[in-house]
Parts: C-alpha cells; sequence; structure tokens
C-alpha cells in the first residue's frame, strides 16, 4: 500500500510522457534527423529544471521527506562515458525508444517495444555481471 504513491506517480509520468509525445519513435527519429527542435526543446527543459533542482537543493540543504540530507556524489569523467554515450544514442537512434518512455510505450499499446524492453533489461543485468572487469 505505501507504494501506491509511486505507482501513482508513474502513472501520471507516463501520461505527461505519452501527452508530451516524447515516448514516440516518430519524434525520436526527427530529433536524430535534425528534423524538429521538439525533442530538443522537451530534453532542454528538462535539462534546465533538473540544474535548478540541485541548486535550490544544494543552496537550502533541502532533505528527503524522511529528514535525510540528500548527497550528490561528484562523477569522474572516464572514457567509459563516452562509450557508453555512443552505446545508449546507438540504441536510442535505431530503436526510437530511451529507457524512460519504454513503459510508457507498453502502456500505450505498442507491443513491439516489448522486445527493446527485455533487450534493455538484458542489457543492465549483463552490465551487472560484467562491471567490475570494465575500465571505469
Amino acid at each position: 500500500m505505501k507504494n501506491l504513491k509511486y505507482a501513482l506517480l508513474g502513472a501520471i509520468f507516463g501520461g505527461i510522457l505519452i501527452k508530451a509525445e516524447v515516448m514516440s519513435w516518430f519524434r525520436i527519429q526527427e530529433m536524430f534527423r535534425l528534423q524538429s527542435f521538439h525533442m530538443y526543446g522537451v530534453i532542454g527543459s528538462a535539462v534546465l529544471t533538473g540544474m535548478i533542482s540541485v541548486f535550490l537543493i544544494r543552496k537550502f540543504n533541502i532533505k528527503t521527506i524522511a529528514g535525510e540530507p540528500i548527497v550528490i556524489a561528484p562523477k569522474v569523467f572516464t572514457k567509459g562515458n563516452i562509450y557508453g554515450g555512443l552505446l545508449f544514442g546507438l540504441g536510442w537512434a535505431v530503436t526510437g525508444a530511451c529507457p524512460g518512455p519504454l513503459f510508457a510505450q507498453v502502456g500505450a499499446g505498442f507491443t513491439v517495444i516489448l522486445v527493446t524492453l527485455a533487450s534493455a533489461i538484458f542489457g543492465t543485468w549483463v552490465y551487472g555481471l560484467i562491471k567490475e572487469k570494465l575500465p571505469h
């Protein structure tokens, strides 16, 4: 029962993704072909929102609902970031889906995306197995 609020928020987020056409493979293909600003606007506004949120969290020392401090660990840049970004972008361009809209696409009835979802889950599982052997 306590996770009901998260399921409700997830459903609302999925509905927003559908209405904003963020889960549309057509919109994603438009972005990669540089034919439309739509997705760049959505991504840009998400980045801006994230930047403002992190600034406010740090400035006002905002805590979680449970009263715990929010700690944002510093990130170290490695060549793995480049390889991972290229692999992520390639998968996004080929499938027309990134991890966020996958569940919204399934919920909207695009059952072919189940192959992409299964592949994403499998890829995450494989990464967990070989993570320690990869150059980080």
